[in-house]
């Protein structure tokens, strides 16, 4: 969608997606639009709740039978486990996806690493096939006149068929850059300490990789 500004004020149902590298505000300024009657979609909370939960779970519950206690408790079906995923704190994607490294030290080796990432892509995809839904059901069922969708910061490594077209269709996209090396130092800063969940090409890791180790 193109429009001009004149346009765009004028635009009674407004529906906007918001692309960016993670960490550079996306969640901020969608945050800050929820307070203002805009119906704020989450594509990674949308992953967690929907395309991930039962493989996050599986994984938590694995960690669980190794301790006799928590396996005991489960097997007799007297606990159960589940997801507390929000839209400011995805720390169960996070966990899912992990970290690239040794496991004695809290990483994952690099068969598993990669099919998370697979499995990560899939759920990435399916979550930006859902905005027009979502944008009904923003309107009709939940009354919000307008739309916000907050995508992951690794959309453009999906390389998906259709995927950005899908969203051009539905909504006016707007791109969030860097434009200083001090901001872009922050935004550097921000992903070391509070790293989000990101998908990486396999090609992509493969080069890096080498050049890493």
């Amino acid at each position: 969608m193109k429009f001009t500004v004149d346009s765009f004020r004028a635009w009674e149902h407004k529906k906007i997606t918001l692309l960016g590298m993670s960490g550079v505000g996306k969640t901020y300024i969608s945050n800050m639009l929820r307070q203002h009657d805009w119906f704020h979609y989450s594509g990674d909370y949308r992953i967690g709740t929907r395309y991930l939960d039962e493989l996050i779970l599986d994984l938590v519950k694995a960690q669980a039978m190794q301790q006799p206690f928590l396996r005991d408790l489960l097997r007799r079906d007297w606990i159960y486990i589940r997801n507390n995923i929000k839209v400011d704190d995805l720390g169960p994607v996070l966990s899912f996806v992990g970290k690239l490294g040794d496991p004695a030290r809290g990483g994952v080796p690099l068969e598993d690493f990669v099919r998370r990432q697979a499995q990560y892509r899939d759920a990435e995809i399916a979550a930006v096939r859902d905005v027009p839904d979502f944008i009904r059901k923003a309107q009709e069922v939940y009354g919000y006149k307008h739309f916000i969708n907050d995508m992951g910061g690794s959309l453009c490594e999906l390389d998906e068929p259709g995927v950005i077209e899908l969203l051009a269709e539905h909504t006016l996209i707007l791109y969030i850059k860097i434009t200083d090396e001090e901001e872009e130092r922050k935004l550097i800063a921000r992903a070391q300490s509070a790293p989000k969940p990101l998908y990486y090409r396999p090609e992509f890791l493969e080069q890096e990789l080498k050049v890493y180790l």
